[in-house]
């Protein structure tokens, strides 16, 4: 019979463990948390100083009670839930549930699910940590009064099923306030020159870039600029003015925290935030691997640092020594950067065995999880080698006063790069024109120019969303993604091609969460509270001091906003569509996916149709009535009421005005009419009345 009774989280995490521990141990899993808030209700006593109400989760009385006969037979629990706040949360609520004894050292850890972490971590059995609990509980509690309060107010203000996060709201502002910036974004004029010499005995000539007159750096803005150039030019004689040769190092990547394993695994799998969560979580709680059994193969997938142990830093150098040379290891450190945000509670995310290299356990993986235990063993393996050198030559050219620039690089040592390799790693290996010297003239073979505008800023994706909010302190590695994926299941953002669009939907809550709410949506303010959250982890601040301060001014502001803020009425306006079953004039409703027309005879009636909002302008293509549309996604756009048979389109809302230039239909951009013909550049203020 067992003696000992380890309890973890996953049935996954179980299975692994039981193989390390033999026939002394039985392993059980919780299925996550046992107990929670209520969903019903508040779950927090305002009048008995916020005391939290914790009830046993519906549907877990039947695994509860077999925990329950399993710790009356055994002699010792180990509770082994994840090393984070969560996970030492859920300790606590199994241990007040299973009636656990709370002054006892039952509580182990381990960063990897291998057999030795195992078995040190129940050697190093210790107390539940208070600090690390009061820290949960008071996200946990901040979030629940922010979702329990303002939710109702989106439901009375807007429509019922919404919800408002203390974190998901920010990150929703975010989005909305990079959307409303790419809108009002007026494109500005600019131009490239370059000049391309021909090299005696080479194939191909070399081409540089324009940089200004006299050195001084110069944005060329205009056609005529170009012109006046290009005439100074002629007959110009062109010669080397300067020559510098050199070595550049690029330096060998830091391994995977959360944040920058779900960036990378988006922009080069293109997995989303969520999926590389999951896949993730395979890898740590164990992969069956033929010839070993299950096997943790990543270590905890949940960390902010970059920190790697002592064992493994010495084992995955001689691993590279072994394999690549002595010539490739790096002796040197390379611990990145730390700061106040950093926790630095877990290494970095790493193989668990440098030796189990993705070619040797293909067979023994998915697809998707090979392909991220590949990056993630690559990226390690790279971290503790040596940089990348290349030979590097810089080269100015003048002529008529008129200076150009090239640069070029040759591979020296290709150090991490024979393992890992980025898409802005992969440069041209260029010849560093070893025959030319300063003062040698070169033949002009042409002057080449092109016309550019500049761009908006580029749309949030989930990996660029994810980097900001790490960089702005908002949120943590265990935030990231569920963050994410409400906004989207919420129907508050849409992800196309990638790229995260707010929806008709998404600006509504935003613009009452700004109005209503300015301080929750704070991005400096909900930074704030993280590093508070942090003080409470630290045992600095107690946690009741956060929640004492935080509630009073959100309930104050949550009664005002019922009282102020006007409903937001986007249903039931009357269309002068007939519905062609019953006669009746449509009305105009909003669900899930935005406006639609719906006949008012429903039930009886149950005809629908799009709904196409005339912005009163006339078609370009066609003379039919631009209309909003959307995007089976959601997102808004511009088109013809004629489509299909009219392909007119485009993302920013068209005016009535035409361009004084071209004639193209002009664009509304904030404040700004801006020309649609992208060769034309006119660009004039909305305000003016040119009539």
């Amino acid at each position: 019979m067992p003696r000992y009774l380890v309890i973890v989280e996953s049935p996954a995490k179980a299975k692994t463990i039981k193989k390390f521990l033999g026939n002394n141990y039985e392993v059980l899993a919780s299925n996550g948390h046992v107990r929670d808030l209520p969903k019903s209700q508040l779950g927090i006593d305002i009048a008995n100083d916020y005391e939290p109400k914790y009830i046993t989760i519906r549907g877990k009385g039947e695994l509860l009670a077999k925990l329950r006969k399993a710790v009356k037979k055994a002699d010792k629990v180990y509770l082994a839930t994840d090393p984070d706040r969560e996970g030492e949360a859920i300790s606590w609520h199994l241990s007040h549930t299973l009636k656990l004894d709370l002054s006892k050292e039952n509580r182990i850890v381990f960063n990897e699910i291998t057999k030795n972490a195992v078995k040190s971590s129940i050697k190093e059995a210790r107390k539940l940590d208070m600090n690390l609990i009061d820290a949960q509980q008071a996200r946990r509690i901040l979030d629940r009064m922010v979702g329990y309060s303002i939710s109702p107010l989106l439901w009375s203000k807007i429509k019922r099923g919404l919800s408002a996060g203390r974190v998901q709201s920010v990150a929703l502002r975010i989005i909305c306030d990079r959307e409303n910036e790419i809108n009002s974004f007026i494109p500005e004029e600019y131009w490239n020159l370059e000049a391309e010499f021909a090299l005696q005995g080479k194939k191909n000539p070399l081409v540089a870039k324009y940089i200004g007159k006299n050195k001084t750096k110069t944005v060329i803005s205009s056609e005529e600029e170009v012109r006046k150039i290009l005439d100074e030019l002629k007959d110009a004689r062109f010669i080397i003015k300067e020559i510098k040769r050199g070595e550049r190092i690029r330096k060998s990547p830091l391994p995977f925290t959360t944040s920058t394993l779900q960036q990378e695994a988006a922009k080069t799998l293109n997995y989303s935030t969520k999926k590389t969560m999951q896949l993730a979580q395979q890898l740590y709680e164990g992969i069956n691997i033929k010839g070993h059994g299950s096997i943790g193969l990543i270590t905890y997938l949940r960390t902010d640092s970059v920190r790697i142990s002592n064992e493994a830093d010495a084992l995955v150098k001689e691993y590279i020594e072994k394999e690549y040379g002595k010539e490739f290891v790096n002796l040197e450190a390379n611990n990145g950067r730390t700061g106040k945000r950093v926790q630095d509670a877990h290494e970095a995310i790493r193989p668990t065995n440098v030796q189990f290299t993705p070619t040797d356990i293909k067979d023994s993986l998915s697809r998707d999880q090979y392909r991220l235990y590949q990056l993630i063993w690559k990226r390690f393996v790279a971290s503790r080698m040596q940089p990348a050198k290349y030979e590097t030559t810089s080269i100015r050219i003048e002529g008529n006063e008129h200076w150009f620039s090239t640069a070029a690089s040759k591979l020296l040592f290709e150090g991490f790069l024979s393992v890992y390799q980025q898409d802005e790693d992969s440069e041209d290996i260029k010849a560093t024109y070893e025959t030319l010297n300063e003062g040698d003239v070169l033949n002009l073979s042409e002057l080449k120019n092109s016309q550019h505008f500049t761009q908006p800023p580029a749309h949030y994706t989930e990996a660029s969303l994810v980097k900001t909010l790490e960089e702005l302190g908002i949120g943590r590695p265990s935030t990231y993604s569920p963050t994410i994926s409400t906004i989207i299941a919420r129907r508050y953002v849409i992800k196309e091609n990638k790229n995260l669009y707010t929806t008709e939907l998404g600006e509504a809550v935003n613009d009452i969460m700004v109005k209503a709410f300015p301080t929750i949506v704070d991005v400096n303010f909900t930074a704030n509270m993280e590093s508070l959250l942090d003080s409470v982890e630290d045992g600095v601040v107690e946690w009741k001091t956060l929640v004492r301060n935080f509630y009073p001014d959100l309930d104050e502001a949550v009664e005002k906003a019922h009282e102020e803020l006007d409903k937001i009425h986007i249903a039931d306006e009357v269309s002068e569509e007939i519905c062609e079953l019953c006669g009746r004039n449509m009305v105009i409703k909003y669900g899930p996916h935005g406006k639609f027309l719906g006949c008012p005879g429903f039930p009886d009636c149950r005809n629908t149709k799009p709904y196409l909002e005339k912005i009163g302008v006339e078609c370009p293509s066609c003379g039919g009535d631009v209309v909003i549309r959307k995007t089976k996604k959601g997102r808004r756009y511009f088109g013809c009421s004629n489509h299909p048979d009219c392909s007119f389109m485009t993302w920013q809302k068209p005016s009535k005005e035409k361009c004084s230039k071209c004639q193209s239909v002009m664009l509304e951009k904030g404040n700004k009419l801006v020309c649609s013909n992208d060769t034309c550049g006119y660009v004039r203020s909305a305000d003016i009345n040119l009539n």
